[in-house]
């Protein structure tokens, strides 16, 4: 495995990062099963997993730190990344009346203590904003973002899917930095790489993380863009002797962005073959050609 430095506040963060958004989903949630797939990242030295207090309807939390409450010195090991603001219509909250985002520094507390005891841990390596709020307060939203840093409650704050003017109107009223973006990349979710998203965090040397890395599976269906790049992919597969889903993972990774894929799956054997992307090195050409595959139609 290979480590990446988001900022100096925190442990190094493994280059692949465990999602577990579907964790939830899977029919077997018990302790052990979880622990199973814990193991099977650790075995291959990812060591960052990536969470939301929404995940699998507010359960995924709790649903993985039981295995840190069973092995408190798995903590020890792992880098965990949270995300607050978004709130679900959910039978948890029956009075909700819509979906709506909250950045207000009650509801930030409130998400961070309670994912603490969900993950059974005193501290988050990590916290994202999960997306932007169009009634957030930045005075009040980041000044409680710098006091759970202050308090040591997590180490470092971050944002997912904001664009650049959302990202410098936060900053402007923090003190600590803002360390990453989490975006959805993929090949087919292409707009970051084009929209001016990844460029204006890359020019600070900030790493971004990239969600559905795999666009949920899209990219191995029928679609139009699926059967146009899949050709490409079963080629390179075939060329390092690894799966396509590696070789899609691949792609990412070779930006020099030095972009970090969530990548979330509930199969032990995927998860065991994660690793297998950072055994493939795509050229320029390689690159290009699987980008204009996924576009169909060659750059300008």
């Amino acid at each position: 495995m290979k480590y990446t430095e988001l900022d100096a506040s925190l442990p190094a963060f493994s280059r692949l990062v465990y999602g577990a958004w579907r964790l939830a989903d899977d029919a077997n949630t018990s302790e052990a099963h979880v622990r199973a797939k814990i193991d099977a990242c650790l075995e291959q030295g990812m060591t960052t997993f990536d969470h939301a207090d929404i995940y699998g309807d507010y359960r995924c939390e709790a649903v993985f730190g039981q295995s840190l409450a069973a092995a408190p010195s798995l903590r020890d090991q792992i880098q965990l990344v949270s995300k607050c603001d978004i709130m679900l219509l959910s039978d948890r909250f029956p009075s909700r009346r819509v979906k709506y985002y909250d950045t207000s520094a009650r509801h930030i507390r409130h998400s961070v203590q309670q994912s603490l005891s969900h993950l059974h841990t005193d501290h988050l390596d990590l916290l994202l904003i999960h997306r932007p709020d169009p009634f957030m307060n930045h005075i009040e939203t980041g000044s409680a973002l710098d006091a759970l840093v202050d308090e040591g409650l997590v180490k470092a704050i971050g944002v997912s899917n904001f664009k650049r003017w959302d990202w410098d109107l936060l900053q402007s009223a923090m003190k600590h930095p803002l360390v990453t973006n989490q975006i959805e990349m993929s090949l087919m979710a292409r707009d970051c790489f084009s929209d001016g998203t990844l460029q204006f965090i890359q020019q600070y040397g900030v790493k971004p993380m990239a969600w559905s890395p795999l666009a949920g599976g899209e990219l191995f269906g029928n679609s139009v863009v699926a059967e146009r790049v899949k050709p490409l992919l079963h080629r390179e597969a075939e060329k390092f002797g690894v799966g396509i889903d590696a070789i899609a993972v691949a792609w990412l990774l070779a930006h020099p962005a030095g972009i970090l894929p969530v990548l979330g799956t509930n199969n032990l054997e995927r998860i065991r073959a994660a690793s297998n992307a950072l055994n493939v090195t795509l050229d320029r050409e390689t690159w290009f050609e699987l980008l204009t595959a996924a576009a169909g139609e060659e750059v300008a």
